[in-house]
């Protein structure tokens, strides 16, 4: 039965307007398709990645950094930002934006990742969750409420309803249904406390690896309200295989929904290419930019550790070709010298590169979809993006 909580809002105006602008192809050759998402602060061209600035900031870069490798919307950390410096000061300095002094769209997510993956540091009940913060050890309590109340302080253009995620592969089929059940009922307490008329908010669907759990969550969610349709509970401990054959179930029940559909915590480009193939418009992760960090490049075909003996005197750029800061100014042997002397700089140029191919690879998924080529260059694409493929389980907050 549909939630009457559809028909108390369904003369809103939503702030987050999408358009498929080419639809998957009738031969079901691929659920791929072109999107167009306009929110308050810009839009967004779809299939697309959002890079993580969790604490305002995409970590060593700045906001001129951020629209040079291409991005055009960023997520930020509705627990982070509650614990510091908070959202009522960050509200009082005039909402996130200008606070991060980023112009373009953001997304914030709930928290509810964060939340429940802090162990013996959290209690999780019907009503919400009691942690205590990993900065300091102080107790905090997070309920639905307050995570919408958090996220509108914040003032992103989408807001995230508060849910709680379970590790896909190695939880308990009970663990599971009622972690689901959970964040069904989160849900509808999420869409009963937002109120901002500027601020979209997506719902999240949980359920496991269980095909079944999964369509049901999918129908419940989709039932309300929302402005858009999150997939939580993966890129975590499954395979690449069961992901994707979730992914399945879950486009199949969205198949006539007009809402965007975005992937949670999905960041290497061959992951993000078989999920665009099963029907995904949006993503986010860390992992591009930490491995960055820790001196991994990726390239075309393979990836580069900068840490490695063999790259001190190789005079050649990264990446022939690309247009990042690091590629166009600098060579391989500069950057593993800023490496091995602890160079900020050295996160700041690969970090920008390891986007800079992200978000490059999005670009081409959309040039092939616009132009019709998208089945017959998988292979292509499937052979840029392959080595990148790493586990995400570890890096989907920093």
């Amino acid at each position: 039965m549909p939630s009457p909580l559809g028909s108390a809002k369904a003369d809103r105006v939503s702030p987050a307007q999408f358009e498929v602008l080419v639809q998957p192809p009738t031969d079901g050759s691929t659920q791929a398709r072109l999107g167009r998402l306009t929110l308050p602060h810009g839009v967004v061209e779809t299939p697309q990645f959002m890079p993580v600035g969790t604490n305002a900031t995409v970590k060593a870069l700045d906001p001129d950094d951020i629209r040079a490798v291409g991005a055009t919307i960023i997520l930020s950390n509705t627990y982070h930002l509650y614990l510091r410096p908070g959202h009522e000061r960050i509200a009082a300095l005039g909402g996130l934006h200008k606070f991060m002094a980023w112009d373009g769209p953001i997304l914030t997510d709930s928290g509810g990742f964060q939340v429940v993956s802090l162990g013996e540091l959290r209690k999780i009940d019907d009503d919400g969750v009691t942690f205590q913060s990993h900065l300091d050890g102080s107790y905090h309590r997070f309920t639905p409420e307050l995570s919408i109340e958090v996220q509108e302080a914040l003032g992103a253009d989408i807001a995230v309803a508060f849910d709680q995620p379970v590790p896909p592969a190695s939880s308990s089929p009970g663990a599971v249904a009622e972690a689901a059940g959970r964040t069904h009922r989160w849900a509808e307490r999420c869409l009963t406390a937002h109120s901002r008329p500027d601020q979209a908010l997506f719902g999240i669907i949980q359920g496991g690896l269980d095909p079944v759990l999964r369509a049901e969550s999918t129908r419940f969610i989709a039932d309300l309200p929302f402005d858009g349709i999150c997939i939580g509970g993966l890129a975590g401990d499954e395979t690449p295989a069961q992901r994707e054959a979730i992914l399945e179930v879950v486009v199949g029940e969205l198949e006539s929904d007009p809402r965007p559909r975005y992937l949670m915590g999905l960041g290497s480009p061959a992951d993000l290419l078989e999920a665009v193939h099963r029907g995904i418009d949006m993503f986010d992760c860390v992992l591009p930019a930490r491995v960055a960090r820790n001196g991994q490049l990726w390239v075309p075909g393979g990836r580069l550790n900068m840490r490695n003996a063999q790259f001190v005197d190789d005079p050649r750029p990264v990446q022939e070709g690309c247009r990042c800061l690091l590629c166009r100014n600098f060579s391989r042997a500069y950057l593993a010298h800023l490496f091995r002397a602890e160079e900020l700089l050295a996160y700041r140029l690969a970090t920008c590169h390891n986007l800079t191919f992200t978000l490059d690879f999005m670009a081409e998924i959309r040039f092939a979809l616009r132009s019709g080529t998208f089945t017959e260059r998988m292979p292509e694409l499937r052979a840029r993006a392959l080595p990148s493929r790493l586990r995400a389980s570890a890096v989907q907050s920093e």
